[in-house]
């Protein structure tokens, strides 16, 4: 079905306070130069003790609103892709439409992981061309800080805090949807969690300190295997060649893991954008968060060809091929 929905608007917010790796070198047997040499990342920002993903949520859709001069009043869904929700209920989402007062709207959380910001913009390509909404905004918050164990130099050097705010709209002449594909491995699922009520995966037990745990090299063996084959097939449902690519946004995981993948599937590194260096691995909330930095260096523009990619706990990936214009 051909798209009906346009991205028209984009908000980001990161916190004020930064992690540098010479910080992270007190905490833990770390440097500044291991930290760059396998990740990249030089700093993660990291939310004050009273900022929550709601509040993160709340300022990058001020800003998408300041930006864009949209109004929010209209807003008929509201979609919050986060794994570090303030509370287990209500959603983000129903926070975000108690804070600014939008009457009529649908509210809901989802959790796809690093995955999760473009499983809320195929779900909300799906309902504005579908008929059933208008006007979705889709946005990726988390304070990975908060479930971050800070004695575990192998997880604690990566993961930072941030949000990014889309809003989708209906416009039949001219969309920004041209093709996506997913994919889920959920025997994968063990190679990175944050445990809940379960206290076992698969029959095995479960680290239960209720922070992040992952097993980084697997989940770099599956990421550097699973996105490059996809893309392919992406490229295919749009009927177009990488070289008709003007910007790869994978999520922005690990500087090195990118890398690879660009070499897997022939797509230059130099058209990558992430968000890794300043930010650290935000989850969700990379792929916005690179975008803009991609915006603010006045690299993207309108008419651009976009591959976004994200992948993570799940195991679970989407990729969206989108047309970036927002008139």
């Amino acid at each position: 079905m051909t798209s009906k929905a346009r991205i028209s608007a984009i908000g980001t917010y990161v916190p004020e306070k930064r992690l540098t790796n010479n910080d992270l070198a007190k905490m833990v047997d770390t440097s500044d130069e291991w930290i760059i040499q396998r990740t990249g990342i030089k700093e993660r920002r990291i939310a004050g003790e009273e900022e929550f993903a709601s509040t993160l949520a709340i300022k990058a859709i001020e800003n998408l609103a300041a930006n864009s001069n949209q109004s929010l009043h209209d807003v008929d869904f509201i979609i919050v892709a986060t794994t570090t929700a303030d509370y287990g209920f209500p959603s983000v989402a129903a926070q975000i439409q108690s804070h600014f007062k939008i009457e009529q709207t649908g509210a809901i959380d989802l959790s796809a992981a690093c995955a999760g910001f473009t499983y809320g913009l195929h779900l909300a390509n799906s309902m504005i061309t579908s008929g059933m909404h208008k006007k979705i905004l889709v946005v990726a918050t988390e304070t990975l800080s908060k479930v971050t164990d800070y004695t575990d130099r192998t997880t604690c050097i990566l993961f930072g805090d941030g949000a990014g705010a889309f809003l989708v709209e209906y416009d039949e002449e001219n969309p920004s949807f041209l093709a996506s594909h997913m994919g889920t491995n959920g025997e994968g699922g063990i190679h990175i969690y944050r445990t809940a009520l379960s206290e076992k995966m698969n029959g095995e037990p479960l680290n239960n300190s209720g922070k992040m745990v992952q097993n980084g090299r697997e989940v770099y063996k599956w990421a550097t295997r699973t996105i490059p084959a996809s893309m392919d097939t992406l490229l295919k449902k749009a009927n177009m060649k990488k070289e008709q690519l003007d910007w790869f946004v994978p999520h922005s995981a690990n500087l090195r893991m990118i890398e690879s993948i660009c070499d897997k599937s022939g797509v230059p590194i130099e058209n990558a954008l992430t968000s890794m260096v300043p930010y650290g691995n935000t989850s969700s909330s990379s792929i916005p968060l690179a975008i803009q930095i991609g915006l603010d260096e006045q690299k993207i523009k309108n008419g651009d060809h976009l591959l976004l990619y994200g992948f993570g706990g799940g195991l679970t990936h989407l990729g969206l091929i989108i047309k970036w214009n927002l008139v």
